[in-house]
């Protein structure tokens, strides 16, 4: 299911190259090497709960038109900046894809609950002793 989301995403990707601050030198004011990549995330079709937990983990990267904002600027080439934004995308696929565990609840026997309540009456002792000294 993951890899065909993938798939799905790598093909409705559009990438734009925009110039890039950072090393480079004058290079970087005359060669557009950072890229922009661009997904909709409704071609994605995901399901409710994973598109959810996308939506929660691109954050601002999210445009409200329901677009992913990509910007790679990483290296000094187009075509690793390309690899950077994809493999990000990627990433971001995968962790959103992912279950979350399910927290198992904490069973406790009944001598560890008798325990627990004597030692809340021993710390509300301790507390209710530390009050104004009254001299009646």
């Amino acid at each position: 299911m993951a890899e065909a989301v993938i798939e799905r995403a790598l093909a409705h990707c559009s990438e734009s190259f925009i110039t890039a601050t950072g090393p480079g030198g004058q290079n970087v004011n005359k060669v557009a090497t950072a890229v922009q990549l661009r997904v909709s995330v409704y071609a994605l079709r995901l399901s409710p709960e994973a598109f959810e937990r996308f939506k929660t983990l691109a954050g601002s990267r999210m445009t409200s038109a329901g677009e992913i904002v990509l910007t790679a600027r990483r290296f000094r080439t187009q075509e690793a900046n390309r690899a950077d934004a994809r493999e990000r995308l990627i990433a971001l696929l995968r962790e959103a894809m992912t279950l979350p565990e399910k927290r198992a609840k904490s069973r406790l026997n009944r001598v560890g609950k008798v325990q627990r309540l004597a030692g809340k009456k021993i710390r509300s002792s301790v507390k209710a002793g530390r009050g104004k000294v009254r001299l009646d």
